[in-house]
């Protein structure tokens, strides 16, 4: 498993490249063309102009060697790329427009900051996971071993006869060596235009990437941002008033603890998992972001203005293209459906299915997989849609026994379609041929032969999926863990399913509307929507009877 990135993104604030001043400052004739590790110190001047563009991608791709390297071969005076500056001809202050995370690793060392420091704790309001304040400690391991801390440096040039002659040299040239500087000359639109031309030439941006930075401003980019930091970090929103950035961040903070607490440890040693995942990870952002569009039934032809004025098909013409989030509302809005789609699947929310995550999330090695949590948010509100909660529960148990079986189907699906929103609909298929037999009373075997003689990519476990395991020994711990955990998991006194820890509440097995006492006796774990909407209803249909 690849080690986990550092989380540096607080170290540089952003800012919109248009951002309007009272003072207007005037474009330098002649640029400096250097940056010294001096410069980026919490006095120095540079350091305080120094910007991010408010859509640059968060700087959280480094791993700590990769960080300690960098620092290492600043101090040992090696080639280290140019960092690419534009001076805003409007604040004044300096945004990089090339060489975020070579300039954020500097920092980091400066401030003793690898993601879990005054700046950063301050950023992310003191929410910071667990892998996040692992990581930073790593790197801080790694740069005591190699060539110490900026403290430790500094201290030796004050002090060159107590400190050892390899560390007395490195002390001495972080007074000399400096970082390359070229510069961007121009207005915000030549800045932005060479961002991209940089970035697409470096590392790759991704497409989902790219539609969030093109719709920064739209509700949907928004609603994304503030849920992958629980409302926390840069602040998208921070132009709408107190109360909407407040209800922003509220409920950010709700989705979040919904469904990426606990954190998920590198290895799985309980049930008590989250049911997005890793919120500290490439993919989240991703994720959030498709779940966003699927549950405001929003297509790319809305926010990507270019295809808009490009075609002009009745399709599309019959979509209204997504505004710019003005005031914050249509943001807000956004998020509510969100929050409700998320609450009805996990969580004790009356109405939640309360869905076990290792039964539905993960997949036969243990691994997250985030087209199943959003084919399970889809599947779900069909459920809703047609009303057929309650026909759901009564054959839940077996439904779910089946997917347990069957887990090695997941992995199928996601190998031969791919991940994320492209996998959901053959998922959904899978998981309404499963609903639709097992209402007909059909046993679990013949299901299984029907679906993989009409889905020729289901087959039993394959070779394939046994050496997928020996490969992978993290995932074998795992999925030996998630095999146990499911196997002790506790059981709904109404439906017989398993029950989520985080989904689970205490029943009444006689009502006390009839009678029923609360002594240990007469409780049982159940499920929100089994406790409340779906017990009710068997209730009222016996009084009928």
């Amino acid at each position: 498993m690849a080690a986990t990135s550092v989380n540096l993104d607080a170290l540089i604030p952003r800012e919109d490249f248009e951002t309007a001043s009272s003072e207007t400052a005037t474009n330098p004739s002649n640029l400096g063309n250097t940056m010294r590790v001096t410069d980026l110190g919490p006095d120095s001047l540079w350091y305080n102009v120094l910007r991010k563009p408010d859509f640059q991608r968060e700087t959280a791709n480094w791993t700590p060697e990769k960080i300690a390297e960098l620092v290492s071969s600043f101090l040992e005076g090696d080639l280290i790329p140019a960092v690419i500056l534009w001076r805003s001809p409007t604040t004044g202050n300096l945004f990089v427009i090339d060489g975020a995370h070579r300039v954020s690793a500097l920092i980091a060392w400066l401030h003793d900051d690898y993601g879990d420091g005054v700046v950063s704790r301050r950023f992310f309001e003191d929410s910071i996971p667990s892998e996040q304040l692992k990581a930073a400690s790593a790197t801080r391991a790694l740069i005591a071993e190699r060539v110490g801390s900026y403290a430790d440096l500094t201290m030796a040039l004050r002090n060159p006869d107590r400190t050892s002659k390899e560390r007395l040299n490195l002390a001495r040239n972080m007074t000399a060596f400096a970082l390359t500087v070229q510069w961007v000359l121009g207005g915000a639109e030549k800045a932005e235009t060479s961002f991209f031309k940089i970035n697409q030439q470096a590392a790759l941006i991704n497409n989902i990437e790219l539609d969030m930075i093109k719709a920064r401003r739209k509700p949907n980019a928004v609603a994304a941002r503030a849920f992958i930091r629980a409302g926390t970090g840069h602040k998208y929103w921070s132009t709408f008033d107190d109360a909407t950035k407040s209800e922003i961040e509220s409920i950010a903070k709700e989705v979040y603890d919904l469904i990426f607490t606990p954190d998920l440890d590198t290895q799985i040693r309980t049930s008590d998992l989250p049911a997005a995942g890793r919120g500290y990870s490439a993919d989240s952002i991703q994720m959030l972001f498709e779940l966003v569009n699927f549950v405001n039934e929003l297509s790319p032809d809305m926010w990507r203005q270019a295809s808009l004025s490009k075609r002009s098909s009745t399709k599309n013409a019959a979509r209204r293209p997504l505004e710019d989030d003005i005031d914050g509302q249509s943001t807000i809005t956004f998020m509510r459906r969100v929050k409700r789609a998320t609450s009805r699947v996990v969580g004790k929310h009356p109405g939640s299915l309360g869905l076990h995550p290792a039964v539905y999330f993960y997949s036969a090695t243990g691994r997250f997989q985030a087209s199943a949590f959003l084919a399970a948010i889809a599947f779900t509100r069909e459920l809703e849609e047609s009303r057929a909660f309650d026909k759901f529960t009564r054959v839940r148990m077996d439904f779910e026994e089946f997917l347990v079986e069957h887990q090695y189907f997941l992995n199928q699906i996601v190998q031969r379609f791919g991940s994320f929103m492209r996998s959901v609909p053959t998922i959904m298929s899978l998981y309404r041929a499963i609903f639709q037999a097992l209402l007909e009373g059909r046993p679990r075997n013949d299901i299984f032969l029907q679906l993989t003689a009409e889905r020729p990519y289901l087959k039993g476990m394959t070779e394939e999926d046994r050496s997928h395991r020996r490969n992978f020994s993290a995932n074998t711990k795992n999925a030996t863990v998630l095999r146990n955990v499911l196997g002790s998991a506790p059981r709904c006194g109404i439906c017989g399913a398993r029950v989520n820890l985080r989904s689970m509440t205490i029943d009444h097995v006689e009502r006390r509307e009839d009678g029923g006492s609360g002594t240990e006796e007469n409780a049982q774990l159940s499920h929100p929507y089994c406790n409340s909407g779906y017990k009710e209803g068997l209730h009222a249909a016996r009084m009928k009877d």
